[in-house]
C-alpha cells in the first residue's frame, strides 16, 4: 500500500477510535468519570439518588457471613440477607482478620478475595454501584492477625518523634490497604488528662501542642500528603471529638466539666490542626457530653466549630453505639428515632452502628418534616466525598497476592523495634546501674508477672503475638550468661490475652501469690542481678464499655500484690532494674525511693523483648520522655503540668510535687544546655522571634535528647497556664558534640483566646524556657510591645 494511502487509512481509523471514545465518555455518568472533579462527581451522583438510597449511605451494615457473596459478586445465601446488601449503600466490612480473626476470616488472602467479592456485588448488582467502606482499627498499627503491632499510642507519644510516627503509620496504612481497607478508625487525639481513665493508653499525652504534632504525623502517615488518597494509604478518622480524655472521676463516657475557653485551648487544638493542616476528612464524635449537651448531638461542636470555623468538608461518624448512648445513658432523647433526629440535625453524618439503628427511620423523619433534606444532603455529600477521595469508585479491588508481600516484613519489624527503643523512658538510674554489663553477668534473674507474656494493650489483634521481655533477654544472652525466671505473683488470676473479652479481672489468691513470691526470692538469691517486670495487663486498664467490661481505676497503685513482690526482691540486696509494662501512670513511690533503676516501657509492641534488651545492655541509650505527669497519688488529680497560676497551694503534710514531671526522661549520658538566645527579644504582636540554645553531650555515649521549649505569659487576662509547650526537637549527639537547636516563636504559638473568644497576642513579657523537661531548663524573656 502506498504511504499516502496508508496514512489516510490510519487517520480515518484514529478518527473513528476518537469518535467511539467520545461516545463512550458521553454515555459515562459524570460520577463514573475519573477525569471530573470530585465536587462534580458528588453532585452528579447525589442527583441520581433516591431519599432511601441517600439514607442508606449514612448507616453501616456489619457483614456477618463473608461467604454470602461468591467471587463473581453473586449473592449465594448464608446468614446475610441480600436486601440488606442492596439497601445498604454502605456495607461495613470490618477489616479482614480484625481483633477476633474468626469474626471474619483468618487467612488474609482469602479475606481479601471475599472483600473483593462483596465490593463487586455492591458495584455491579446495586442500582448505582456505590462501593462500600471497609473499616479497620489502627491505634498502634493495623489491627489484624499477622499485621505489625507497634508500641501503644502512649508509647509512640513518648518518642517525641513525629518523623518516626509518620513512618509507623505509613506502614499501618500499607498493611491495611493491602487487605482492602480504605478507612481506619484512628488516630486518637484525646488529651490524656486523667490517669484513672481506662483508655489513657490510647492517647499520645496530656499536652495539646505535643498531641497535635504527633497526631498530625499520624494523619500524614495514614493518608499521605497528597490532595487525594492513593491505594497505599487510607482515610483517617480523628477520634474522639472531643474532651473524651478528661471524664469526670476518670469514668469512661462521663461528662467533661471545663469552660469553653479552656476547652478550645486544650482539647480542641489537636483536632483543629489535623483538620486544617493535615486535611483529615473524617471525625468520630465522642460519647461524653460537654456543657450539658452530648457530643453526638452538639450543633456547636459538629457544625459551628468543626464546619463553620474550621472549614471541615468530610463526614462525622458516631462511635459504636454512640447515638444509642444519647438516649440510653445521657437520657437526652426518648428513643432511637428521636436520638437520630437530634444527631443528624446537629451535624452527625454517619451511624457506625448500634442496637437502636438510630438512622434507619431518617427517610420517614424527612417526610414528616423533622429532618430537613439539607441535613441529609450534607451528610451524604461528606460520605461520598471521602469515597471519591479514597479512589473507591476508580480502584475498588485489591490484588489478593499483595497482602503476603507487605505484611509484617523484616523492615516493618525493624521499625517496630526502633519505635520501642525510642519509647522507653529511664526514670531512675542510681549509681549508673544501667546499662548492664553482660561480661560481668553469670546469672540474670528475670522476675515478674509481665516478663513471660507479650502485652500489647487495647485495640490489638488477639491472640497477641510478639516477643516477650523474657524471650528477648534470653535471645540476647545466648550462651554468654544464664537467664532464670520466676513469675513472682499474678496481676489477675484470669488470663489477660483478650482485652476485648467481656470479663472483669479476678484477684489471685494470697496463698498462690505467696508461693510464687517465695520462688521468685529463691531465684533472685541465685542471680547476679534482677530485672523485675511489673505493671498492668489488658484486664486492669482498658476501654470500659459495660459492667462486664470495666476498665477505669480509682487507684494508681500497682495492681495485685506486685508491691509486696517488689519489697521482697529488693530486700535480697541484689541489683534490681524495674521495668514497667503498662498503659498509664502508676504511683510507684516505694520503687522510686528504693529501686536503683526504673524504666517506664508502656506497652512496647511486638518487638518488646528485643527492644528491652537493646536498652538494658546499652546498645541503645533510653531517650523517651514523659508526655504525661505522674502523680504521687490519686489525691493529686488533676495534676497535668499546664495548670493555672491559682493552683499553687500545697497539700497538708504531703509532698505536692509530682512523682515525675511532664517531659522528664533520663539518659545513659548527660546533656548541657547553654547560651540561650532570643532574637529579637522585643517584637510586635504580629512578629516572630528565633529562640536558640546550645546543647552538648557531656557524657561518653552517643544518644538522643529531646529539646523542649515552653513559654509563660507573666501577665495575662484571661488567665493562662504556668507553662505551655510550644515546640520541641529530637536531636542525636555524639560524645562531646555540641549542636545549636533553634525554634521559631510565631504569633500562633504566642496567642491565646481573649474575652471575645478570638485568638490574639497580648502585649507583655513572656518567659521563654528551653530544656530537657518542664522543670529543668534555661530561660530568658521575650517582650511583645
Amino acid at each position: 500500500m502506498p504511504m499516502p494511502i496508508f496514512r489516510s487509512v490510519a487517520a480515518s481509523l484514529l478518527a473513528l477510535a476518537l469518535a467511539a471514545s467520545a461516545t463512550l465518555a458521553a454515555d459515562l455518568p459524570i460520577y463514573r468519570d475519573p477525569s471530573k472533579s470530585i465536587d462534580a462527581r458528588v453532585k452528579d451522583l447525589m442527583g441520581r439518588m433516591t431519599l432511601e438510597e441517600k439514607v442508606a449511605q449514612l448507616q453501616a451494615y456489619l457483614v456477618k457471613d463473608p461467604h454470602a457473596v461468591d467471587a463473581a459478586g453473586n449473592f449465594v445465601g448464608g446468614t446475610d440477607a441480600p436486601e440488606l446488601y442492596q439497601g445498604a449503600g454502605t456495607v461495613r466490612i470490618w477489616g479482614p482478620g480484625g481483633a477476633q480473626p474468626d469474626r471474619f476470616l483468618k487467612d488474609p488472602r482469602e479475606a481479601v478475595i471475599r472483600t473483593n467479592s462483596i465490593q463487586k456485588y455492591m458495584i455491579e448488582k446495586t442500582r448505582l454501584g456505590i462501593p462500600s467502606f471497609v473499616f479497620a482499627e489502627a491505634l498502634h498499627g493495623y489491627m489484624a492477625a499477622g499485621a505489625t503491632s507497634f508500641p501503644q499510642a502512649i508509647a509512640l507519644g513518648s518518642t517525641w518523634d513525629p518523623a518516626l510516627v509518620e513512618r509507623v503509620f505509613t506502614v499501618a496504612a500499607q498493611e491495611a490497604s493491602a487487605r482492602g481497607v480504605r478507612q481506619v478508625l484512628a488516630p486518637v487525639l484525646d488529651l490524656a488528662r486523667d490517669p484513672r481513665w481506662g483508655r489513657f493508653e490510647e492517647c499520645y499525652g496530656e499536652d495539646p501542642y505535643l498531641v497535635s504534632r504527633i497526631g498530625e504525623a499520624a494523619v500524614f502517615g495514614l493518608q499521605g500528603r497528597g490532595a487525594t488518597i492513593d491505594p497505599e494509604h487510607v482515610e483517617v478518622t480523628l477520634k474522639h471529638f472531643a474532651g473524651h480524655g478528661m471524664p469526670e472521676g476518670g469514668r469512661n463516657i462521663a461528662p467533661v466539666d471545663i469552660g469553653e475557653r479552656d476547652f478550645r485551648s486544650t482539647h480542641l487544638v489537636p483536632f483543629e490542626v489535623a483538620v486544617k493542616v493535615a486535611h483529615a476528612h473524617s471525625v468520630m464524635a465522642s460519647y461524653n457530653e460537654w456543657d450539658g449537651v452530648p457530643n453526638h448531638a452538639s450543633y456547636k461542636l459538629l457544625t459551628q466549630i468543626l464546619r463553620n470555623e474550621w472549614g471541615f468538608q468530610g463526614f462525622v461518624m458516631s462511635d459504636g453505639g454512640g447515638i444509642d448512648v444519647v438516649y440510653e445513658n445521657h437520657l437526652a432523647a426518648a428513643g432511637p428515632a428521636q436520638a437520630g433526629v437530634l444527631c443528624i440535625n446537629a451535624g452527625l453524618d454517619y451511624d457506625l452502628g448500634g442496637k437502636g439503628r438510630c438512622f434507619s427511620t431518617l427517610a420517614s423523619e424527612v417526610r414528616e418534616g423533622k429532618v430537613p433534606m439539607a441535613a441529609i444532603d450534607r451528610a451524604v455529600s461528606g460520605v461520598l466525598r471521602v469515597k471519591f477521595l479514597c479512589g473507591m469508585f476508580d480502584h475498588p479491588y485489591v490484588d489478593p497476592d499483595l497482602v503476603g508481600k507487605v505484611t509484617n516484613t523484616p523492615a516493618h519489624k525493624a521499625l517496630a523495634r526502633e519505635a520501642a527503643d525510642e519509647a522507653m523512658i529511664l526514670l531512675k538510674n542510681e549509681g549508673h546501674l544501667l546499662p548492664l554489663d553482660p561480661t560481668k553477668l553469670r546469672t540474670l534473674a528475670v522476675i515478674g508477672p509481665n516478663a513471660a507474656d507479650i502485652h500489647l494493650g487495647g485495640y490489638s489483634a488477639v491472640p497477641m503475638e510478639g516477643v516477650s521481655v523474657l524471650q528477648g533477654i534470653r535471645n540476647f544472652a545466648g550462651d554468654h550468661f544464664k537467664v532464670v525466671y520466676a513469675e513472682g505473683c499474678k496481676i489477675t488470676a484470669n488470663h489477660a490475652s483478650g482485652w476485648i473479652a467481656n470479663e472483669n479481672p479476678i484477684e489471685n489468691s494470697a496463698a498462690d501469690d505467696s508461693r510464687l513470691m517465695d520462688q521468685a526470692v529463691d531465684v533472685a538469691m541465685k542471680s547476679d542481678a534482677v530485672v523485675l517486670v511489673l505493671g498492668e495487663n489488658e484486664l486492669i486498664r482498658r476501654e470500659a464499655w459495660s459492667e462486664k467490661h470495666l476498665g477505669d481505676r480509682d487507684t494508681l497503685a500497682l495492681p495485685g500484690r506486685q508491691h509486696e513482690l517488689a519489697r521482697a526482691i529488693l530486700a535480697t540486696g541484689k541489683p534490681v532494674v524495674v521495668l514497667l509494662i503498662n498503659g498509664g501512670p502508676l504511683s510507684i513511690n516505694y520503687l522510686q525511693a528504693h529501686a536503683p533503676a526504673i524504666i517506664e516501657g508502656w506497652y512496647l509492641g511486638e518487638e518488646t523483648g528485643p527492644a528491652v534488651a537493646d536498652v538494658l545492655f546499652g546498645k541503645v541509650s533510653p531517650s523517651g520522655h514523659l508526655t504525661v505527669t505522674f502523680p504521687r497519688s490519686v489525691g493529686q488529680l488533676p495534676c497535668y503540668y499546664d495548670h493555672k497560676p491559682s493552683r499553687f497551694r500545697d497539700y497538708n503534710q504531703a509532698d505536692s510535687t509530682p512523682l515525675y514531671p511532664f517531659g522528664f526522661g533520663l539518659s545513659y549520658t548527660t546533656f548541657d544546655f547553654k547560651n540561650l538566645r532570643i532574637l529579637p527579644d522585643k517584637i510586635q504582636p504580629n512578629g516572630s522571634a528565633r529562640v536558640s540554645v546550645n546543647v552538648t553531650n557531656t557524657g561518653t555515649m552517643k544518644a538522643d535528647e529531646v529539646v523542649q521549649l515552653y513559654i509563660h505569659a507573666k501577665v495575662s487576662f484571661p488567665t493562662r497556664p504556668v507553662k505551655e509547650l510550644k515546640d520541641f526537637a529530637r536531636v542525636t549527639l555524639e560524645p562531646g558534640q555540641t549542636r545549636t537547636v533553634s525554634f521559631e516563636l510565631t504569633p500562633d504559638k504566642l496567642s491565646s483566646y481573649d474575652l471575645q473568644m478570638k485568638r490574639t497576642v497580648q502585649p507583655g513579657d513572656f518567659e521563654v524556657m528551653v530544656g530537657k523537661s518542664s522543670v529543668d531548663f534555661v530561660q530568658g524573656t521575650l517582650t511583645v510591645e
